[in-house]
């Protein structure tokens, strides 16, 4: 998390826990409001892979629920983004990672 406020963004939540599952990072930046997941594994394509369509979805669920519980945030775009953490502890970013959903 040091390493997203290092880049601007205020972290709102951190595991949020909602009916739907759970959120890592809620995170918000220039009116930009992030819904991170994140993961530990040997590639960003190992990462990639191991997000199935039906955590999408739960993803996005918990996303809706947490907006809706927090009507307080202001943002003027929303996106769910990927925060690959490789060995070594390289963070790659995937911005915006479900866009195909």
């Amino acid at each position: 998390m040091a390493d997203l406020r290092a880049k601007g963004w205020q972290v709102l939540l951190h595991r949020a826990r909602t009916q739907w599952g759970e959120i890592d990072i809620v995170a918000l930046r220039a009116g930009c409001l992030a819904f991170i997941e994140v993961k530990a594994r040997p590639s960003v394509l190992a990462a990639g892979e191991s997000i199935r369509p039906a955590q999408v979805t739960r993803i996005m669920n918990a996303a809706q629920a947490l907006c809706a519980a927090n009507p307080h945030w202001t943002y003027d775009s929303m996106r769910l983004d990927v925060c690959a953490v490789l060995p070594g502890n390289v963070i790659e970013w995937i911005p915006d990672a479900f866009r195909q959903y």
